[in-house]
């Protein structure tokens, strides 16, 4: 899905920006698709990792080469999410978020900020 999107969404970039009409700049193609990329990056969010390094490093490059078979260096992956980051918006957006049905639900749990001793320390005291 996200390898369909990444090619419509090239071919419609292609068709609508300026061509550049200077010198054209060297231009090395990656190893890795921006699929690819785009689907590491929602795997990441979608996983328990906090850190992307530790995920990219151990769960892609270890546990998931038979998905990524053409897996980059980590600085390199850094660079090519920059590439992503429009398409990877636009995809979430459109296809992973779904249809607004106007039904929404609030979780009313209250959230402790800090100890009870402490509440009245913390209050903000504007003009004083």
């Amino acid at each position: 899905m996200a390898d369909d999107f990444c090619k419509f969404f090239d071919a419609m970039t292609a068709k609508y920006t300026l061509k550049p009409i200077g010198k054209r700049k060297y231009h090395r193609s990656s190893t890795m698709s921006k699929a690819e990329v785009m689907l590491i990056m929602i795997l990441f969010h979608t996983s328990g990792y906090r850190c992307f390094k530790h995920f990219y490093l151990e769960k892609v490059c270890k546990h998931l080469r038979h998905l990524f078979p053409n897996v980059v260096s980590y600085n390199r992956l850094v660079e090519l999410e920059r590439d992503v980051v429009i398409p990877l918006t636009l995809f979430i957006k459109k296809v992973l978020l779904g249809k607004f049905t106007g039904i929404s639900f609030v979780d009313s749990t209250p959230l402790r900020v800090c100890k009870n001793v402490r509440i009245v320390f913390s209050v903000l005291r504007i003009g004083e």
